[in-house]
């Protein structure tokens, strides 16, 4: 069974930083992509922040590039978002996902709909 599980969310002034967590079992963690995408209240799950396989390379969203950076620990299963300069635009709930690539996939996913597994999301919320 695959589950991935965030943690880290939480209330925290404008300019103020939060790491986020994602715990990941069932699935050869390194062989997979991971991404970051975020739910504002109204609004459509967009994208953040992703990784290839082994975090060889990263994109960002526009909204985040130069604030947020993402990490991961294969020995731990683990995928980190590093969140600081934060703004009240910032406040989502915050989903970790995974997607399978090959070998050969050297591109980080930015498309919500390629992604293979979900967690249940982490809610950050920035207050000004």
């Amino acid at each position: 069974q695959v589950q991935l599980v965030e943690s880290g969310g939480g209330l925290v002034q404008a300019g103020g930083s939060l790491r986020l967590s994602c715990s990941v079992s069932g699935i050869t963690f390194s062989s997979y992509g991971m991404g970051w995408f975020r739910q504002a209240p109204g609004k459509e799950r967009e994208f953040a922040v992703a990784d290839s396989r082994n975090g060889g390379r990263t994109t960002y969203a526009d909204s985040v590039k130069g604030r947020f950076t993402i990490s991961r620990d294969n020995a731990k299963s683990t995928v980190y978002l590093q969140m600081n300069s934060l703004e009240p635009e910032d406040t989502a709930v915050y989903y970790c996902a995974a997607v399978y690539l090959p070998y050969s996939a050297l591109t980080p996913v930015s498309s919500r709909g390629d992604y293979n597994y979900w967690g249940q999301g982490t809610q950050v919320t920035v207050a000004s």
